[in-house]
């Protein structure tokens, strides 16, 4: 078997996923769930939620440490997905040999704990030097490590015992691709055999809930939970917020099949482009978008038409879900009506930071399943929005390619191409 691609890089394989979501824990789990139609957000129980437009979530509430902030949510969220990773891929112990890149929110006390810092200070005392004596003599080492960026990354090297410096990274919504097209680069490059890539995300918090309410991008369909995140439908009214953790053990096609071990998924072309119009907002013409993907194809060493699947970026906000139709529809052409593509995000939610390797994930199970998951609350189609977008109801169907996307806020676009077995 040939062993390089179309440029003779090493052929990059997944050999291990791992995944948390608000559906549950584990790939069994959440592929039962996801290819039932089944969804994961529900109203928000962790902090109060009075007077806000936005009251509901797909928090991940059934882990220890749930109700501990962000960062040690977040923690948690990645060791789960990357144990259960590694023990797919027939790596035991903590001895991972190869680098890490990790896909996580910016970091930020809460607010209780920030509160709780300056429980008792002298208020009568100027703010600075409030400032000076917290620094001084209330600041401890793991409050110090819950504001660092680089904290958890270095917390799940030592736990896993993976080589190098560990890689944090966070752009936006495009973060978890990205961690994922740095390992495949790295093994491209020849720097290793092997790379672990993680998105991680719990920073479902009232803080994140009103930036984004302000921000006019969260849905405010409460009433029903489960029918608030709605991609591709004329009635979207925003995205859902959302926690959770995608891991893969990547690694050469060469390595894995001196060892023997099970073959995923090919990741075939990764490709990124920025956009430069606005914070929040994609540029309406679908320029950045459609570049990124042209450049996945390229790498990829395809063309459009071959194909067969898109798992969508698909937040279910009026602007992005019109975006991305028309960035698809621009590169495919007339076909893309007739290629399937569902968006996760439907059922579980937008889980930022580790919406791409959660969707990298789902990408390569859809095509070792057989089964193509649906967008679920799809009752009010969008006639500007012509696309199969496996409408309620999960699909059998043979997937060899599947291109998956990533548009996030501050102009990141990360596009993926994965196929089912190597070329």
């Amino acid at each position: 078997m040939k062993t390089t691609d179309h440029l003779g890089r090493p052929i990059v394989v997944a050999t291990g996923v791992g995944v948390v979501t608000s559906l549950g824990q584990g790939v069994a789990d959440n592929w039962a769930a996801l290819t039932s139609g089944k969804s994961g957000i529900h109203p928000i129980t962790r902090f109060p939620i009075d007077h806000l437009n936005t009251t509901i979530a797909g928090t991940v509430d059934f882990l220890a440490s749930s109700d501990k902030g962000a960062s040690a949510l977040t923690y948690e969220l990645a060791e789960l997905a990357a144990t259960e990773a590694i023990g797919m891929a027939g790596f035991g112990g903590n001895h991972f040999a190869g680098p890490l890149f990790l896909a996580s929110p910016p970091v930020e006390l809460d607010w209780h704990d920030r509160l709780a810092l300056y429980d008792g200070a002298d208020e009568t005392q100027p703010g600075y030097l409030r400032l000076l004596t917290v620094a001084r003599e209330r600041l401890t080492a793991a409050t110090f490590d819950a504001c660092q960026f680089g904290t958890i990354a270095d917390q799940i090297a030592d736990r896993f015992g993976t080589r190098g410096l560990p890689i944090t990274l966070s752009t936006a919504c495009a973060s978890g691709a990205t961690a994922i097209q740095l390992g495949v680069e790295a093994i491209r490059r020849g720097e290793c055999d092997r790379a672990l890539s993680i998105g991680a995300d719990g920073s479902a918090t009232a803080e994140a809930l009103i930036r984004f309410s302000l921000l006019s991008a969260l849905s405010t369909q409460n009433e029903k939970p489960e029918k608030a995140s709605k991609p591709f439908s004329k009635d979207r009214d925003g995205f859902v917020l959302a926690e959770g953790s995608g891991a893969l053990v990547l690694e050469s096609l060469e390595s894995a099949l001196a060892r023997g071990a099970r073959i995923l998924g090919v990741m075939r072309g990764c490709g990124e482009k920025a956009d430069d119009f606005h914070r929040t907002r994609s540029k309406p013409d679908g320029s950045p978008a459609i570049a990124a993907v042209k450049a996945a194809l390229d790498d990829a060493g395809m063309d459009e038409g071959e194909i067969e699947y898109v798992n969508a970026h698909g937040t279910s906000t009026p602007e992005n879900d019109k975006m991305e139709h028309l960035s698809l529809s621009t590169v495919i052409g007339e076909r893309m009506r007739d290629i399937p593509i569902s968006s996760n995000k439907s059922m579980i939610g937008h889980t930022l930071s580790a919406a791409g390797a959660i969707e990298a994930v789902f990408s390569l199970l859809t095509m070792r399943e057989g089964v193509i998951p649906p967008t679920i609350n799809y009752d009010n189609p969008d006639p500007a929005i012509e696309l199969d977008v496996v409408p309620n109801v999960k699909r059998e169907a043979r997937v060899s390619t599947t291109l998956s996307n990533s548009f996030g806020f501050g102009g990141q676009n990360t596009c993926l191409v994965m196929a089912r077995e190597p070329v």
